[in-house]
């Protein structure tokens, strides 16, 4: 009989386990997005990292259970089953709306080493958004238009039919965010973003800048909301580099 899933079973997901690692990757998936997004992004990783990819409830195996109503809620769950995980130098990277959590998270755990936040407005720029509220046939205009995965859904009426509502939660915990624009981490920030994305303009994201006490740096790709598709191998070397100056700060110690 198998054992009961622990909260950590629920919400960590390791496609490449690393029982001898000295250092971690965290992954925080986008609006309607799950797990098996990163897979990609966890093979590509260095020997000795490990790489926890979250999953939201809502959605896929977690279908069953209600999701997370704010940016807030979902970070405060997340600090909290992190902070029961060996304590390893972290890395933070999050698409979209996974980068408002995976900084919210930050900000709560206190001890992230880099923040790298992708496709996503610093908390300091808001925006006025009303997708959440349009019908089911405007909500997957939208996910057409921004492309990524989701919009496979719209050719399976059953799949769609059971994403949905995950989805427009996200967007509403996303579009509802207000983050303060004076709080800061004591980490690195990277900022990645599309020059063309609807969802974040290049003058949106340099503002990550504003949220370090430490460096601050920003790529600018070709390419819409969904760029890092079309630009996996250097977004993973950009998380790779990251992932590597812990291990020079270490031997610097």
């Amino acid at each position: 009989m198998p054992l009961p899933a622990t909260n950590a079973d629920l919400w960590l997901r390791r496609f490449r386990p690393s029982p001898a690692a000295t250092r971690r990757l965290v992954c925080f998936p986008h609006a309607g997005g799950s797990a098996g997004f990163y897979q990609p992004v966890a093979a590509a990783q260095p020997p000795g990292t490990d790489v926890v990819v979250l999953q939201y409830p809502g959605r896929q195996d977690r279908y069953r259970e209600p999701c997370l109503s704010t940016v807030e809620s979902y970070a405060d769950r997340i600090s909290e089953v992190l902070d029961g995980e060996p304590e390893l130098p972290t890395v933070y990277f999050g698409h979209s709306m996974g980068a408002s959590i995976a900084f919210e998270t930050a900000v709560r755990t206190g001890a992230v080493s880099a923040l790298v936040a992708s496709g996503r407005r610093a908390p300091a720029a808001s925006r006025t958004e009303y997708v959440h509220r349009l019908d089911d046939a405007g909500l997957l205009r939208e996910i057409n238009r921004l492309g990524g995965t989701e919009s496979a859904l719209l050719d399976n009426e059953e799949v769609l039919r059971l994403a949905l509502p995950a989805i427009r939660n996200d967007y509403r915990a996303a579009e509802t965010y207000e983050g303060t624009p004076g709080t800061r981490l004591d980490c690195p920030i990277v900022a990645l973003v599309g020059d063309a994305d609807p969802k974040a303009t290049v003058a949106e994201a340099g503002r990550w800048g504003e949220h370090t006490t430490a460096t601050f740096r920003m790529r600018v790709f070709p390419g819409g909301h969904f760029y890092l598709t079309g630009h996996a191998a250097a977004v993973n070397r950009e998380i790779a580099a990251e992932l590597a100056r812990l291990g020079d700060s270490a031997a610097s110690a």
